[in-house]
């Protein structure tokens, strides 16, 4: 599959990159993506720790180095002090896309009462979409599957390939 799409998942975690516990947010991502969308694509997966040069940097290489048409990061996103994935993605980006955060903190808004903590966002880079999904596997999947078909016309605004999702997404939520 050589002419297909990457998308890279890079996961912002200080705890996973030291091994102090698996990284779980990265491969549910990958899971549900897996599930979300019928064309092949390629994954690309990275961990750093929640460090605005190396989540930067991580960014940077997943976009220019190896191609990839859409980043999903995960984690980050909160209020706390180390919490700086959005602030990397602003800063190694050329537009933002507020929408998309605004929608993903809608889509959980009437479940999880500290939504509207969150700070995810959306950039592009070049031509590529660098999205901040939440920390959590459940997050990140539930957010991910909320702005899926966003997601699919954006990536295919900004370049030729091709991200087909699934005709009626499945609930990743059970």
């Amino acid at each position: 599959m050589p002419d297909s799409p990457r998308i890279g998942i890079l996961t912002v975690s200080d705890r996973a990159s030291r091994g102090e516990y698996p990284d779980e947010s990265g491969p549910a991502v990958r899971a549900a993506l897996d599930e979300l969308l019928v064309s092949p694509w390629i994954s690309v997966a990275q961990l750093v720790p929640d460090d605005a040069d190396q989540i930067a940097s991580a960014l940077i290489d997943l976009v220019d180095v190896h191609g990839c048409v859409l980043v999903l990061t995960t984690g980050g996103t909160g209020p706390a002090m180390r919490d700086v994935t959005p602030d990397a993605t602003r800063a190694v980006g050329s537009r933002e896309l507020p929408g998309l955060g605004e929608a993903m903190r809608a889509s959980s808004g009437g479940r999880v009462p500290t939504a509207s903590l969150s700070r995810q966002t959306a950039a592009i880079r070049g031509t590529s979409l660098i999205v901040n999904l939440p920390g959590t596997p459940a997050g990140a999947t539930e957010c991910l599957t909320a702005v899926l078909p966003a997601l699919v016309h954006c990536t295919a605004l900004l370049t030729s390939e091709r991200l087909t999702p699934a005709a009626r997404p499945p609930d990743l939520h059970t």
